[in-house]
């Protein structure tokens, strides 16, 4: 499978020159299979630039939410593949207790906050999760919910050649001890994560940040290097960028990161347009 950054940035999009390198738009990615199967993972404001690049006759293109706050779903109005009848799109992301998917989804895609309404869309169909695994073309899919404040699911994406898992919005340290991470069955993700060949996973703090915002649902680059190790990740891609960090922050800490860990695992850099091929030949 082929894995393309279109937006990696946390919270807030946040363009201009002191961010040019990592990208200013919120999280999107987009993930290709053998098969042309299309999946795009969050709706944040980076998923209007892979709208513009879906090749002529795709009739199918499924679009997989980790939750419902703002930052993920920014885009998903000016995503130009929803407007085409000829496309069967399907979005699928965690329900609440009281509402299903596609009546959380209208509150947005309605008047007064977007001027076309879910429900006028000409070929969208909403599935709530988690599920059990279920597959899209050659893609298998493992959902679960995640550490996150509000119903947050992350992805397991698995094709004959390679896993990706996908991670966000995810805060697994809020259940360590004594600076002990807790078993697998205790560790918020692990199941996605384990032996994953990439790893997209929330690094948006620093240590200090961190302290100061214990439950908001989130990790710091120590965090997410830990989370890697302890899940047996083969490569790391911090994602979900503070918006307060320029390009020369995520520079350092990352820098930082791994003079400190010297992870035994692959560590890629988690800007806007990065491509990774995910498989056993990559």
């Amino acid at each position: 499978m082929r894995v393309t950054l279109f937006g990696t940035r946390g919270s807030l999009a946040s363009p201009g020159p002191e961010t040019a390198r990592y990208g200013g738009n919120t999280s999107s990615v987009e993930v290709r299979g053998e098969d042309d199967a299309i999946l795009v993972l969050d709706a944040g404001t980076g998923i209007r630039r892979i709208g513009m690049q879906v090749p002529a006759g795709i009739s199918r293109i499924d679009i997989l939410l980790t939750h419902l706050h703002m930052d993920h779903i920014q885009g998903l109005g000016f995503f130009c593949p929803l407007y085409e009848a000829a496309i069967s799109t399907h979005i699928w992301g965690p329900a609440s207790s009281k509402l299903p998917l596609v009546r959380r989804l209208a509150r947005y895609l309605s008047p007064p906050l977007f001027p076309v309404r879910l429900r006028d869309l000409p070929s969208v169909t909403c599935h709530d999760m988690p599920r059990p695994a279920f597959a899209i073309g050659r893609f298998r899919i493992e959902t679960c919910l995640v550490c996150h404040p509000n119903p947050t699911v992350g992805y397991r994406i698995a094709d004959a050649q390679g896993t990706l898992a996908y991670l966000p919005d995810h805060e697994p340290a809020i259940g360590r001890s004594d600076d002990r991470w807790p078993e697998p069955a205790w560790t918020s993700g692990y199941a996605l994560a384990a032996g994953a060949d990439l790893l997209i996973h929330d690094a948006q703090y620093t240590d200090q940040e961190y302290a100061e915002r214990i439950g908001w649902g989130h990790s710091s680059y120590r965090h997410a290097f830990e989370f890697a190790a302890h899940v047996g990740a083969k490569e790391l891609v911090p994602f979900h960028h503070d918006p307060a960090h320029d390009d020369a922050t995520l520079d350092r800490l990352f820098a930082e990161a791994v003079d400190r860990h010297k992870p035994a695992f692959r560590v890629s850099h988690g800007y806007e347009g990065a491509v990774f091929e995910v498989g056993a030949n990559a």
